[in-house]
Formats: C-alpha cells, structure tokens, sequence
C-alpha cells in the first residue's frame, strides 16, 4: 500500500536527508519509523506528501507514484502531521466539516461528525467549542478526527502522540488498533519508543538518512525496545 524504494534525497546545500531507503507498508499494519532530529523520517513524510522531489527512487502510495501521480497518491492518504493547523474561529465541528469536504465528504451530518470527534477521544463540550481555546492536545485529537473521516485506506502520521497525556495516548493507541483491523496502513514517526512498542507490527531505525536496522514484533514485544534502539545507533557508528 505505502511502497518506498531506494528513496533518496540530497538538498541543494549537499546534505544527504535520505540514501536509498526502501521498505513497504501493507493493508493492516502499523509500521513505526523512530530516529533522532534530521535521520530522515519527516524527509520521506514529505516525498510522500509531495511536499519536496526526490533526488533518486521512488514513493507511491496504492501504486501510484507520489511524485509523477501526486493527485491521485493524495486520495488514497490521510495526514496527521505533529502540529495541526486548524481555523482558530472555527469550531470543531466547523474545522472538521471544512476538511472533510475538502477531501470530497459532502454532506455529513452534525451527527457523523461529532461521532467521528468522540472516536478520538474529544468531550462533549469540545465539539461546538472554537479552536482558539483547545490545548495542543484537544487539536491534535481533531487533526486524527479529520485524518480519519476522509476514511483513506493509508495514513501517515508525523508524531502524533506529541502533546497528549497519558490518558489521550491510551485513547489514541485504541484507536490506532481499530484503524489496523479495518486494514488501513499506517506509517508513524515518532520518538516514543514505548508507544511504538505497544503498538507497532514493525519498526524501522533511521540514522543520518539510512535505515539502519528493522526490526519485527516478534523481535521486540518482550524485549527493551530501547535498548535495541540505543545498540543499533551505536553499532551504526562503530
């Protein structure tokens, strides 16, 4: 479903973000890329997105190339990026309507949309409630809440669980179980290794634009996925 092959990406000032990367995401799997600040991760977010070019390789998204293809790679994905920009003025229920249409959801009633809001753990109040007074934790609840009404068969999200208690955690992680029972495919960057942990079905390592080391479930639910993290990073540098 999400398919990156020998993906590479050199800026103009010769810093080399991405060096032939290549993995896939299938229907149903949550796929968790963890690497420190510049390892490449929000560089092929990006390429994904059509957001920048790649130098080399090839991203695409349900088999079509998000670079040559880049409308209809968009069709089949939802974005869920670490700080949601939404319309302060709006409420809620206004911010998700807008981008809901705009994804070609037309017609939703107040009652799919508050719905779709209470999923991800939103209150009550927040529904009718104008962005400008959510916390960073509230509006990336409604960032998901868009991400997921679109209904894509992928999703990419970009440090999702940044700005959420504990409590929103726990409720964004049941959710992210939910999304991979229906089969969506799922790629997430993140930091937390512990969450990545609880719920990814593979991890991939990136250091210094490669993917240095992939690991399956099976290889870290019992294990210290941190300390696997930390003896791969070093490895890479010895």
């Amino acid at each position: 479903m999400i398919e990156i092959k020998e993906l590479t990406k050199r800026y103009e000032d010769g810093v080399l973000a991405l060096d032939h990367v290549s993995y896939t995401i299938q229907p149903g799997e949550i796929f968790c890329l963890l690497g420190a600040n510049g390892a490449g991760k929000t560089t092929t977010v990006n390429i994904l997105l059509d957001f920048i070019q790649p130098t080399e390789g090839q991203a695409s998204i349900n088999g079509h190339d998000c670079t040559k293809f880049p409308l209809e790679a968009k069709k089949y994905v939802s974005y869920v990026s670490e700080n949601v920009q939404l319309y302060g003025m709006f409420t809620a229920r206004q911010n998700l309507r807008f981008f809901a249409e705009l994804g070609g959801k037309k017609k939703l009633t107040n009652q799919i949309l508050d719905d779709a809001m209470r999923s991800v753990g939103l209150p009550e109040k927040a529904l009718t409630m104008r962005l400008k007074h959510f916390s960073k934790g509230m509006r990336q609840k409604l960032g998901i809440a868009i991400a997921l009404i679109k209904d894509p068969p992928a999703i990419i999200m970009d440090e999702p669980t940044s700005g959420l208690d504990p409590k929103s955690a726990k409720e964004f992680l049941d959710q992210l179980d939910k999304l991979r029972e229906q089969g969506k495919a799922i790629l997430m960057t993140t930091h937390d290794i512990f969450r990545a942990k609880m719920i990814a079905d593979r991890v991939g390592i990136m250091k210094q634009g490669r993917l240095v080391a992939m690991r399956e479930r099976a290889n870290f639910k019992h294990a210290d996925l941190e300390e696997i993290y930390m003896q791969e990073m070093q490895a890479d540098s010895a």
